[in-house]
């Protein structure tokens, strides 16, 4: 198994975050299928504010460049990911194009 923390922010309006959650009770069957076939075993989405936080458990054989193919062929995921868009904006440091961005692991209890 390995681990993935990724962080976004949402557009700071408080309508848009609600509808934005309110997505994420009833993500489609196709989007969760897409998931799940990119071999994402568990991911779980936290919020404070407008900040995103999203972990990741995948198997081994996961990979961001197979994932990004796999949505990028996929008309469901394509029309779900425009629509997240308009709840969504890139981190202040984000480069062109780029949401969800990996985050650095830092510490951890088990090894210090």
């Amino acid at each position: 198994m390995k681990r993935y923390c990724l962080a976004l922010d949402l557009i700071d309006d408080s309508a848009l975050i609600a509808a934005y959650e309110d997505w994420h009770q009833r993500i489609p069957g196709e989007i969760k299928k897409s998931i799940t076939d990119a071999g994402i075993t568990s991911m779980e989405i936290y919020r404070i504010g407008n900040r995103l936080f999203m972990i990741m458990e995948t198997t081994e054989a996961f990979s961001f460049d197979h994932k990004t193919e796999m949505d990028n062929s996929n008309p469901a995921v394509q029309k779900w990911e425009e629509m997240m868009w308009k709840y969504q904006q890139p981190l202040p440091f984000a480069k062109q194009g780029e949401k969800w961005l990996l985050m650095n692991k830092i510490f951890d209890l088990d090894k210090n």
